[in-house]
């Protein structure tokens, strides 16, 4: 088996409707642009709030995929 390198960034997602749409939006957004995505794990979950009611939930998501390097 051929070893890996695999970097990681994070990402924020948010919804109006809830911490699981949030974080799937984080993941489904970054899958457009970055290829051979591995790992998703959620690091935190805030909401926002205006005039004392929740408008938005927020997931902060670090997402792993495979590092290619330079293409040449």
């Amino acid at each position: 088996m051929a070893e890996s390198v695999y970097k990681i960034i994070e990402l924020v997602g948010t919804s109006e409707n809830s911490w699981e749409e949030a974080a799937r939006n984080a993941v489904e957004t970054a899958a457009k642009s970055l290829q051979e995505l591995r790992i998703a794990e959620v690091s935190m979950l805030d909401m926002k709030i205006e005039d004392g009611k929740v408008v938005a939930y927020r997931a902060r998501v670090k997402v792993s995929f495979k590092y290619l390097g330079k293409e040449a």
